[in-house]
């Protein structure tokens, strides 16, 4: 440890390197490149994961999505083609069957999937918007982010059936002053009069949702366009432990066996899975973790044994040198120990350096991508990551110079001195 600070050790050091720059240079190329392709690649899966994470932050991972269409075979007694509706009745049934379903939203809708928007009016101004029907449970599953001083549909505004709804805020600058509290202010929806009691931010996820979308009560929805017990679709969300593509496969069997549709009838019921789609998101971000933690120790293995090669070669040109610090004292250990805090210098030396220059290439990827529609936002590598890959180049780049430093202290002094 003393010959770690001792300034004549690093006088040899530096000497050696300058003696041979470029090729020390070339050497050090190896691990810098192995510990910035790591940097780079797990710098990237972070990026990739935290845009996906932000893109869909406000709704639950484990969502699915599943609606009636057409039955593709004939059943109990119903001919191909039938239109499946489903109804508001299938949410208990969904409940009861499924233990792995936590929430099950009902919803419907006009003026999307074809269906002609509802005219909004205020005053002198209009607009066509898409309106949705919908229960409380909803945010559970796609949170809404309503500005202060407003809320989203409770459960009194379902029991009576109450005309209220919460706008977007496209919806409140074309349909409202600027200046102007849309809060207990009203809105005509098709003719009928409804209170404003909310304005919400547009956040991706959910039902897709744009920024000009007001939403209403479901029971309210019923009266106002006579849907009855229909439902449009269902927005469902499992457990966090749940599998959710089985849960898939069970609504859709459960919904099958609800409206006698055949069991072996694939296009009656369409699905959406979200929380699939999480899954394979987050595999992808894992495998590419995975890939650039193999690669890295692979090249900077590989820079490593570079280092070694060098340094063998250097004590092969010190031979003379290294027998005259022999003759005059030094030690088998202290030779040892030059030999290895080189390797080590080297080593930790272009490891600094990559991972310096790959937070950097990651710190301009992340200034250049900010503000763009690609789900990529704060590409960082986890301290322990960069802790841990110093560690490997410490341990590695000890065990490479081990190699030259026995070669260096199985140097006889006099052989040493003999050669010319």
């Amino acid at each position: 440890m003393r010959q770690l600070f001792d300034g004549n050790t690093w006088q040899e050091i530096f000497q050696s390197i300058s003696k041979n720059k470029l090729r020390t240079f070339l050497t050090m190329i190896g691990v810098f490149v192995g510990i910035y392709i790591y940097i780079g690649l797990s710098g990237a899966a972070q990026g990739l994961d935290n845009g996906f994470e932000r893109q869909f932050e406000s709704v639950a991972q484990n969502t699915l999505f599943a609606w009636g269409q057409y039955t593709s075979k004939p059943y109990a007694g119903y001919k191909t083609g039938r239109q499946i509706q489903l109804k508001l009745g299938d949410v208990d049934v969904l409940y009861n069957r499924i233990p792995q379903l936590e929430t099950v939203a009902p919803r419907n809708v006009r003026g999307v999937f074809g269906s002609d928007p509802a005219l909004v009016t205020r005053g002198l101004k209009s607009g066509n918007y898409a309106v949705y029907g919908d229960y409380p449970v909803f945010i559970k599953i796609a949170t809404k982010k309503i500005y202060d001083g407003g809320r989203f549909i409770n459960d009194a505004d379902i029991e009576e059936a109450r005309k209220v709804c919460v706008i977007g805020e496209r919806t409140q600058r074309e349909l409202f002053d600027e200046d102007e509290d849309p809060i207990g202010g009203y809105i005509k929806v098709d003719d009928i009069y409804f209170q404003v009691v909310g304005v919400h931010k547009f956040t991706p996820g959910g039902g897709f949702e744009s920024d000009s979308d007001i939403f209403i009560p479901f029971t309210t929805f019923k009266k106002l366009y006579n849907t009855g017990e229909d439902v449009s679709w269902f927005t469902m969300a499992a457990y966090d432990d749940a599998d959710v593509i089985q849960v898939e496969t069970d609504v859709k069997s459960v919904l099958r066996s609800i409206h006698d549709v055949d069991p072996e009838d694939e296009r009656a019921f369409g699905s959406f899975n979200l929380g699939e789609i999480f899954g394979k998101i987050m595999g992808f971000s894992k495998g590419m973790t995975f890939l650039s933690l193999i690669v890295g120790v692979a090249t900077i293995l590989a820079g490593v044994i570079g280092i070694g090669n060098i340094l063998l070669i250097s004590v092969k040109e010190r031979t003379k040198e290294l027998g005259v610090r022999r003759a005059l004292g030094a030690t088998p250990a202290e030779v040892r120990n030059q030999i290895i805090i080189e390797s080590l210098f080297l080593t930790l030396l272009s490891g600094i350096i990559g991972i310096i220059v790959g937070a950097l290439t990651l710190k301009g990827i992340d200034a250049f991508t900010q503000g763009g529609d690609f789900p990529y936002t704060n590409p960082t590598v986890p301290v322990p990551y960069v802790i841990g890959s110093l560690l490997l180049m410490v341990i590695l780049g000890v065990l490479i110079g081990l190699i030259p430093a026995q070669r260096a202290v199985s140097i006889k002094p006099i052989d040493a001195l003999r050669e010319e």
